[in-house]
Parts: C-alpha cells; structure tokens; sequence
C-alpha cells in the first residue's frame, strides 16, 4: 500500500466515527495509534447526568489527558514513522466553549495557558461530519454506559461549534468528510474509496462527499 502522511489526526463530533476509522487505518497500515480514551475521564458519566456541576473537572480531565498525550507523541517523534491520533489538542478549547459558563472557562483558560505546549502539526487533518440525527442513532447503537443520558441539545451545539471550527481551521492540511451515508466498517469499497482520498498528497482544503457504494448501480 502507498504511504500515509506521517501523522493524521480524524476529528468530528461525538459518534461520527473517529476513533473507528482511526483504529482501522492504523491496523491497516502498521501506524502508532494515540486514542482520546473518554471512558478513563472518571467525570465523564456525571457530565451526562448533571452537565452544570461536572463540566469543569470533566474538561479539565481532558485537557490533562491530551497534554500528557501530545507530550509523548513529541517525545516519541524521532522513533516511529506513520502515526495517528483520534483528537486534535486544539478541540480541548472547542469542547470547553461548549460546556463551560463564563467563569468556569476563565478559569479553564487560565489552566490551559499554564499546561498547554506547542503540539506537533499534523500533516493531515481529517474532519468526518455528518447530521445530528445520525449521530445520535450510532451513539445510541453503540451503547456505551456513560453516554446513556446524553443530550441531544448538547451534541447539536457541539456540531456547530465543530463546524464554525473547521470553517477557519488553517493550521494543517484538511480533507473535510461527509460520513453520513459512508460505511467504512461493513462496506469495503466505502472504505478503500476514503483511503485513496487520505493517500493524496496533503495540501490545502479538500472535500470527499461521495455516495455510498451500497447505493451506486
């Protein structure tokens, strides 16, 4: 198989399929994985429960864990080759826009002003995105114990503030995905039609909107 870039990190909301695709890559590829792990936030199930009293400890829960992780990954630069990570340190922010009140976030960006270093950049960023609604049914699918209560009001907002993100995001080369009708788990051809689009070289923005093979004739 041709090359990857040497690190790529998948972005989008919650239940897009991230960390799926993510998995799938680095297994298909020989690539180090760095994987965002929610379910070691011991906060994480409390924020869906009561998102008012938990939001500050979870997001601060997350921002340790990515700092440490991005530490490692620049630690362990020189000694691997094709990485790729399910998270971009940059989105700790997005997430903490979402749920934080006023104080709280003055707070959270005094800490992460503290904490936070110079992230290696990707050599490419891929943003999967799809509709509310499909989200909500794979999250659902899935059936997660601490995703159980989550709410739809909070994953809309989180869609558009991802959106708003991605619309000024010029940090790295971007390939912007419309994962709604996709199947890269159980359709083959969905997923090798993404891998050649991944396997270009990196520049600039780029789109993949394609229609699902299971619908072509």
């Amino acid at each position: 198989m041709t090359k990857l870039p040497e690190y790529i990190a998948v972005e989008g909301p919650i239940g897009v399929g991230k960390t799926t695709l993510a998995q799938r890559l680095s297994k298909d590829f020989g690539a180090s994985l760095l994987l965002e792990q929610p379910e070691e936030n011991p906060f994480l199930e409390r924020f869906y429960e009561n998102p008012r009293q938990a939001a500050l400890p979870t997001q601060l829960s997350f921002l340790m864990s990515r700092i440490r992780q991005m530490q490692e990954l620049r630690q362990n630069d020189l000694f691997t080759m094709t990485r790729i990570a399910d998270f971009l340190l940059e989105k700790d922010r997005l997430f903490a826009e979402v749920t934080l009140d006023d104080d709280e976030f003055t707070l959270y960006e005094q800490v992460y002003a503290q904490l936070t270093l110079e992230a290696p950049r990707p050599d490419l960023v891929i943003y999967l995105q799809a509709p509310v609604e499909v989200l909500l049914n794979r999250i659902k699918q899935r059936s997660r114990k601490y995703e159980r209560l989550i709410d739809p009001a909070y994953v809309s907002r989180l869609c558009a503030r991802y959106a708003d993100f991605f619309y000024h995001y010029t940090t790295a080369p971007l390939l912007i995905v419309n994962a709604s009708e996709i199947d890269i788990v159980h359709n083959e051809r969905d997923y090798e039609a993404l891998v050649e689009e991944i396997r270009m070289s990196p520049s600039g923005r780029r789109f993949f909107n394609p229609l699902p093979f299971s619908m072509q004739s």
